[in-house]
Formats: C-alpha cells, structure tokens, sequence
C-alpha cells in the first residue's frame, strides 16, 4: 500500500505544474511612479522605476548614498506604444502592481488627452484604482528625480504617500484614480488636481536641496486644463469638504491688532440649494473646532470666533470668484442641486452644469463649536 501512494506521489510531482509561471521578485523592476507629456503630436512617457531592496524595512535606504530610484523616457503616438519602447532598454521585467503615483504635465492636460491616460490606467489588469494622481507645470524628469528630505525613502515621498502630510496641514486634498474619474463622470464633470511644483529653498549640510511642494489646484473638465488657482487663492477649498483635518487661519484681534495664528479641526459643511422661481442659491454652513496657538496679549473667546469666521468667509468666497473667473464649478454646487433636487437640475443644467454667478451663494454661516486655548500656562490669556 505504501509503495503505491509513493508511486502516485511521484507522478503528480511530474504532472502538478505548481508556479512554473511566477516571475521571481528579484527578476522583476518595480514601477513606483509615471509622468506623462505631450508634445508635437506625441506622448512623453517618464517611468521611474523604485528599488525596493534598498528600503525594505526601512525608512531610509540601506545605503544613504545609493540610488533610490532610475528614470527612463520614451516617446510614442499612443501611450502604450511610449511603454514598449520604454520596454526595449530595460532588462528585466516591469511590474506594475505597486504603481503609487501619476503626474500630468500642463500640457497633456490642455492638449485634453487626460482621457486617454484614465483609459490606460484602468484598462490594464496590474493597475490600481488607488494611484494618486497629480498635476504639474515642472519638466517631468526633474520632478520626478526629487527625493524626500532627510532622503527619506521614495514611498514616503510627499507624492507617494500624501494623507501623511495632509492629516497635518491639509491645504490640498490628494485625488486617487477612482475619485478622479467619478469627478469627470459626474455633474459638474470637472475636478481639481493638486497641482506640484519644485521647492528649491532647501539647504543641507552637503548644499543646496529640493523638496516637493504643492502649489496650490488645477482643473480639468472632460474637454481639458480649465486652469489653475495657485496660493492663498485657492485656501477656500479646504473649509468646503468634510475631508480636511487640519487647517489654519492668521487674523488680527486683541486691543492692539496682534496676529494670531489659529487651527481649524473637524470640519463639518453642509450645502443648501435654495430654489425660487427656476433661480437657485446655495446656503453653506461650516462648523469647526478652534485651537489656539501662540498669544501674547489678552484676547477673548468672542474675538477669536469673530476673526475665524470672517477670514474662511473670506477665504471661500474669493477662491469661489477665482474658480468663476475660469468659468468652473469649484465647490461642485451643480452636484448638489443635481442630489438634493433632480428636477430643478434639468431644468437649468447644461453639461452637466448650472450657471452660476458671485450672488450663486446666497449666505456662509460659519459656527466655531470650540475654542481650545492649548496647554494650560496660557488659559489666562483668553478671557470668556
């Protein structure tokens, strides 16, 4: 009996296949981030292609002076032709299942070829709906070469991992894949992007340094780059989603006019359409928590409340004109006609979007829950 099963044992070893198929990690590259260009007819493709030995397990490389990362570059008419020939000059094969991030240069979105790369992305089996997607009007080929500070590993980078960063100052709200295309799939059909640039003012111990920093927005519809709404400008977008942790504002209060510098936490916003006659307005109400940072003066709780919410009153309304001046739905106001009231949107929409004008939003009622002095030393310098 024993020499039987040792019989069939034999067999299947030779009959099984078992993972003859698998490509073995050490024989694999890793694509870690794309940049994507267009220029005279043809799409640039920038790979960069992450060594993981390097930071497994780690932080930091293993070898600080060790190359992180290599770019490769290619050209094509469509961008899988750029990829296959970005294919003859590497000498193993690329895996695309740990893609983190994509960059799209200024004008790949104005030549309105965004579709194409969305089609791209989700048409090939080993890509993710969770690829952080951003835009830039840097040279892909220097961006892409920045590494963090501290040279910190390139998964850590403030592109490829961006709610690290966010949950402290969230200025611009990182969009994956899957958001971007429920954002162009959906009334008003546009999206804004984090747009990222180049931070030169770094200095270490060896010179000069770089770092990544975002800019500010760029916007894209269905038909293309809308533009982009760069610095202070755009800081009214994060008091209109419930997805910012933290966020600041600077005003003046006390006797003599001192700045002080507040942070807002758990925001809350809720957009009212108003309907009367066909003519729709939009009441905003934000609620948020308040915490005091540094004081040198007497200032009351009244105080504090009052310049919070003029400056994200503020702060909303003037990025809501820079948004109208490119003729876009920054806060997706049509969206919430569009779910809160389906028959006056198609009566007034068109693509997708009602008009809107500056008198669109009727009233922002902002409501600060809670004023936190901070640590206790300074409790007596905030009156009641």
């Amino acid at each position: 009996m024993n020499k039987k099963i040792l019989s069939l044992l034999f067999v299947f070893t030779f009959v099984l296949s078992g993972c003859w198929d698998v490509t073995e990690p050490q024989r694999m590259y890793y694509v870690h981030a794309l940049g994507i260009d267009y220029k005279d007819g043809h799409y640039e493709t920038y790979m960069q292609i992450i060594d993981f030995a390097n930071i497994a397990k780690s932080e930091q490389p293993n070898n600080p002076d060790a190359q992180q990362a290599e770019i490769g570059h290619a050209k094509g008419k469509t961008i899988e032709e750029s990829l296959f020939d970005l294919y003859h000059s590497i000498d193993q094969k690329a895996f695309w299942g740990h893609i983190t991030y994509i960059v799209l240069s200024e004008e790949v979105m104005k030549s309105n070829k965004v579709n194409q790369v969305i089609d791209f992305l989700t048409r090939f089996r080993e890509t993710r709906y969770q690829i952080w997607v951003y835009g830039t009007k840097e040279p892909l080929d220097e961006l892409l070469v920045v590494t963090p500070i501290n040279n910190k590993a390139l998964t850590l980078s403030k592109l490829g991992d961006p709610l690290n960063s966010f949950r402290q100052e969230s200025f611009v709200r990182p969009i994956n894949l899957r958001e971007l295309v429920i954002g162009l799939n959906e009334p008003s059909h546009e999206v804004y992007l984090p747009l990222v640039t180049i931070d030169r003012g770094w200095v270490s111990s060896k010179g000069a340094s770089e770092s990544i920093e975002l800019k500010g927005i760029t916007i894209l519809s269905k038909e293309g780059l809308k533009g982009a709404i760069t610095q202070d400008k755009a800081n009214g977008i994060k008091w209109m989603t419930n997805k910012t942790i933290r966020g600041e504002v600077t005003g003046q209060m006390g006797a003599n006019n001192t700045f002080v510098t507040i942070t807002l936490e758990h925001i809350k916003v809720e957009i009212k359409p108003v309907v009367k006659n066909d003519n729709v307005q939009f009441d905003i109400d934000i609620k948020m928590e308040a915490n005091v940072l540094g004081i040198t003066e007497k200032i009351t709780t009244s105080e504090i409340r009052q310049e919070v919410k003029k400056q994200v009153k503020k702060e909303v309304r003037e990025t809501y004109k820079e948004g109208l001046a490119l003729n876009t739905d920054l806060y997706r106001l049509s969206e919430q006609l569009y779910r809160k009231d389906i028959k006056t949107w198609k009566k007034l929409e068109e693509n997708g979007k009602i008009e809107l004008t500056e008198d669109s939003i009727r009233k922002i009622n902002v409501t600060v829950v809670k004023v936190n002095p901070g640590r206790e030393s300074f409790i007596e310098t905030i009156e009641k």
